[in-house]
């Protein structure tokens, strides 16, 4: 995926020649010679990467930059520079720039700089096409148990004030699907929800997944690549299984809560970032504390909202709701026609322990989906192991 260019300078000559490389390039560049054409262009929303000049006829281009970084999403900003101005670069790497050129212009150092800035507007593209596309999939479902709903109730304060939140519950309890509901709860709805199993990472890797690195921060690190710390800018980075993560890891990650800023691998300049932190956990984070393998402050900071989610056992007046949610899931995804199950089925669900929790139940709907041939589930579309619970 291409992307387009805002060129701010005011210089005609640097416009044309920044202009006709980016587009010999691919890209499709605008460009703007003054602080007021380039406000025009942003308002318009014409602008997924912006080259600035710090020196133009109506201002500081420092200005613009302030703008920019209070945008959501965010477009990366290459600053130009004139030859020497390193405290000025340096100022605008502190407040968000991704990048800096100075004058006079490499061309490949140009392309280089822009490429980067592509790929982040490439992430953050994908991550809102998988967001819309499979937000009909999130169907968070409240049930008639008291608990579910003042969970609810708690998970919405949560979001309209993008607090963080720790979610804990055992395995199959439905963890990532609350967090993904706060997320289109409130203020963030439309911006980007980024998870991460910090689990399913080797160690050596998850430093680099969340933060990003710098071209030869380690060994086959050819180029600059953006942490998905930066890809969430502006919405949610939900971590599941914090619990996983080293102490050090818990080191950075407080302080990424605390002043939303961070350094990619290798790095030396900080970014800042608006995001609203979730994390889940399945194990018991106070007994982790007390043996010292997690950080009592990360896990005070994190819990600024505690959800805990029930295991389904000890929410069994919910499962008719969640056995119409799969359903309707289900006959969407396969052009299935049930549209409902009988009493018997529902009373052996019921009685059932359910060890995997909501996963497991969805599970077995799933299977007897498989084999129902009529309009209406019944006891004998299951598995024998809910049969003989009737018998």
């Amino acid at each position: 995926m291409s992307a387009t260019v805002l060129i701010v300078d005011d210089e005609e000559a640097a416009r044309g020649f920044i202009s006709e490389a980016l587009g010999d390039a691919g890209y499709e560049a605008i460009a703007a010679g003054s602080l007021e054409e380039a406000h025009h262009a942003i308002d318009a929303g014409k602008a997924d990467v912006v080259m600035l000049d710090m020196m133009l006829p109506d201002g500081s281009g420092m200005s613009l930059l302030d703008r920019l970084t209070r945008e959501t999403p965010r477009p990366p900003v290459i600053v130009i520079t004139a030859f020497g101005e390193v405290e000025t670069a340096v100022e605008a790497m502190k407040k968000g720039a991704q990048d800096f050129l100075q004058k006079p212009l490499d061309l490949q150092r140009l392309l280089s700089a822009v490429e980067r800035a592509r790929e982040v507007v490439n992430l953050r593209r994908e991550l809102d096409l998988l967001r819309r596309s499979s937000h009909g999939e999130i169907e968070w479902v409240v049930g008639e148990t008291p608990v579910m709903k003042q969970i609810v109730r708690e998970a919405e304060r949560a979001s309209n004030a993008s607090v963080s939140v720790l979610i804990t519950g055992e395995t199959g309890t439905g963890k990532e699907i609350l967090a993904r509901a706060i997320g289109a709860m409130g203020p963030r709805l439309n911006k980007p929800f980024v998870p991460i199993n910090c689990a399913a990472l080797p160690e050596t890797m998850i430093e680099s997944e969340l933060f990003g690195h710098e071209a030869g921060a380690f060994t086959g690190a050819q180029k600059r690549k953006s942490g998905l710390i930066e890809v969430a800018d502006g919405g949610i980075l939900f971590l599941d299984e914090i619990s996983s993560t080293r102490t050090d890891m818990q080191a950075k990650l407080l302080r990424v809560l605390d002043e939303q800023r961070f350094r990619r691998v290798g790095g030396v300049n900080e970014l800042s970032v608006d995001i609203q932190i979730v994390a889940a956990s399945n194990r018991d984070l106070p007994m982790m504390i007390r043996d010292g393998t997690f950080r009592e402050d990360l896990f005070y900071r994190l819990k600024v909202v505690d959800l805990h989610l029930p295991p389904l056992r000890e929410r069994l007046g919910d499962i008719p709701a969640l056995v119409g949610t799969f359903i309707r899931q289900i006959n969407t995804r396969t052009a299935n026609a049930v549209t409902g199950i009988s009493p018997r089925a529902i009373d052996a669900l019921k009685v059932h322990s359910w060890p995997g929790n909501i996963r497991e139940l969805r599970h077995a709907i799933e299977r007897a989906m498989l084999f129902c041939d009529d309009d209406l589930l019944d006891i004998g579309h299951f598995s024998p192991e809910f049969q003989q619970l009737v018998a």
